[in-house]
């Protein structure tokens, strides 16, 4: 590949990586990431032995330790846009080397979860249920702007579900992602698992309706009756299919795994949440650290 331009990748003058302000040092090879730049303390709370620590804008990162493994806690912000800056820079630390510039020739493989919330969408599973993403759909569109993308997607779905949705031409389209294996073995046991749409929204985007109509206004009854073989959507989140897809082109592995705030199906919402947080990061830590 060569050495990487300085304008394709961008080096602070500190050696840190240009949006997330962290050095390749202070990356662990299991990494946390969250939406809220607050949810950092959160996960922070668990961790001993801190050892970094980086804020820029809404990326904010610790490095320490749970029960002996190094974790590293990131905080994206909200969307798959940002989760293109997080994936490439994440790889950035762990595959190139800074000084030269190069891809490094023993390739480093990192274990990434985002920890989030969701709008729930089936009315069997509850609210506050935990929700892993087995599979994700990108209604964003990010993965198809790189080469190679049917690699890493599930084709056979992909047409399924365009065939039953017709799909409106002005929109993205989706590609459907699954997560690592691995991943979904380790949380069989403890979430609900199923298909997740990653929206590139809150409010039309995830079939809202507040004062503006939606261009697709039976979409979330389509999705809610949608099967393919045991798989179904489950939830409605923001950033899983670009950390799936681009964990997979980049060789790491990535999944997503969410607290359900929202209930589509009941019409319900729980906003004072955080209290319910605290134990879904533990069972993702403790998971992770064994």
């Amino acid at each position: 590949m060569g050495k990487i331009a300085e304008s394709e990748l961008i080096i602070n003058g500190d050696g840190s990586v240009f949006h997330l302000h962290m050095r390749p040092e202070a990356l662990a090879d299991k990494v946390i990431l969250v939406g809220d730049p607050g949810r950092v303390e959160l996960v922070g709370s668990f961790l001993s032995g801190i050892e970094s620590t980086s804020s820029s804008r809404e990326f904010h990162s610790i490095t320490g330790y749970y029960k002996g493994t190094r974790f590293t806690v990131l905080s994206t912000g909200i969307g798959c846009d940002n989760i293109d800056i997080v994936m490439n820079e994440l790889d950035a630390l762990a595959n190139i080397d800074f000084s030269t510039r190069e891809v490094r020739p023993q390739r480093r493989s990192l274990t990434i979860l985002r920890i989030g919330t969701c709008g729930i969408m089936q009315p069997d599973i509850p609210l506050g249920a935990y929700v892993f993403s087995k599979v994700s759909a990108g209604f964003d569109g990010l993965l198809n702007w790189y080469g190679g993308r049917d690699e890493v997607v599930m084709k056979d779905l992909e047409e399924a579900f365009m065939a039953a949705m017709d799909w409106n031409r002005y929109l993205p389209v989706p590609y459907f992602v699954e997560a690592s294996d691995r991943l979904t073995s380790l949380f069989a046991d403890s979430t609900v698992q199923g298909m997740t749409v990653s929206a590139s929204g809150f409010y039309g985007p995830q079939c809202r309706v507040v004062r503006l109509p939606l261009v697709m206004p039976d979409l979330l009854e389509r999705l809610e009756a949608f099967r393919y073989g045991d798989l179904r959507f489950t939830n409605f989140e923001m950033e899983g299919s670009a950390i799936a897809g681009l964990s997979r082109k980049l060789g790491h592995e990535g999944a997503t795994v969410c607290l359900g705030i929202a209930h589509r199906y009941v019409k319900e919402a729980n906003p004072d949440y955080r209290s319910l947080m605290g134990g879904l990061v533990e069972m993702c830590l403790d998971k992770l650290a064994r």
